[in-house]
């Protein structure tokens, strides 16, 4: 299979974000990681400044400030265009790294909540593959009548609410740009405790059983994933956490 990297100015500066995005993320979770292991004692330790830890999604928001101001104010073309879609990506990894933190306003990055920040990191990355790869809601269909357009974005959001209602987020946002992602999620069992369910499988149902044991299995093996991403959660707070 041959696969051909984007070659206009706009893709290839979002194929350098999202790249720049994951190499950012992934380093970012390499060094904290490596900085809760006693195995590597002298791979250097968060920033402080004046007695205060300096979370890295600090220096994340910066540069997306910085990146968005000049591009927006600046509209440059190739290469500071692409430069600046590095530094965005940059920005993007480091911030969506802490994810859960400010979605919680807590230091909660090893603890179960900080999975949330892979969850995020998970799904940005979906759409920013869709985008680069040119999908989006409308490819393929302008060519079509006004009210055939409406008719199909209409099915494509019916499919996103179907999925949404079944507790499969991920799939119903990934699905606006990929609809055969909603189409799929939409047939499938419902997730066990999502709105879905709660109205359509009776307690003691075959149905119940069946989502309740396959989103059982399916959850275990995503959680081996989030660990092997982000690192497992642990009850106490490492030291010198990033």
């Amino acid at each position: 299979m041959h696969v051909e990297l984007p070659k206009g100015g706009g893709q290839l500066a979002g194929f350098l974000l999202l790249a720049a995005f994951l190499l950012s993320f992934g380093f970012i979770r390499m060094s904290t990681r490596l900085m809760r292991s006693p195995k590597v004692p002298w791979w250097p330790g968060s920033v402080k400044t004046g007695g205060i830890h300096v979370h890295h999604l600090v220096f994340g928001i910066v540069l997306l400030m910085l990146a968005g101001f000049c591009e927006f104010a600046l509209g440059p073309e190739s290469p500071w265009l692409e430069i600046l879609a590095v530094a965005f990506g940059v920005g993007m990894g480091l911030t969506l790294d802490e994810f859960a933190l400010w979605l919680h306003l807590d230091d909660v990055y090893w603890a179960e909540e900080g999975r949330q920040s892979v969850d995020a990191v998970i799904l940005a990355t979906l759409m920013g593959a869709a985008l680069v790869l040119g999908f989006t809601p409308l490819e393929g269909r302008d060519t079509g009548s006004v009210l055939g357009i409406a008719a199909i974005l209409a099915l494509d959001l019916g499919f996103a609410t179907v999925a949404a209602l079944k507790g499969k987020y991920t799939a119903a946002v990934v699905g606006i740009m990929v609809p055969l992602v909603n189409l799929v999620a939409s047939i499938r069992l419902a997730k066990p405790g999502s709105p879905w369910a709660r109205r359509r499988y009776h307690e003691g149902s075959e149905k119940l059983a069946r989502a309740t044991a396959r989103y059982e299995r399916s959850r275990m093996r995503y959680r081996r994933w989030q660990d092997r991403i982000g690192g497992a959660p642990t009850s106490a707070e490492p030291p010198e956490q990033a």
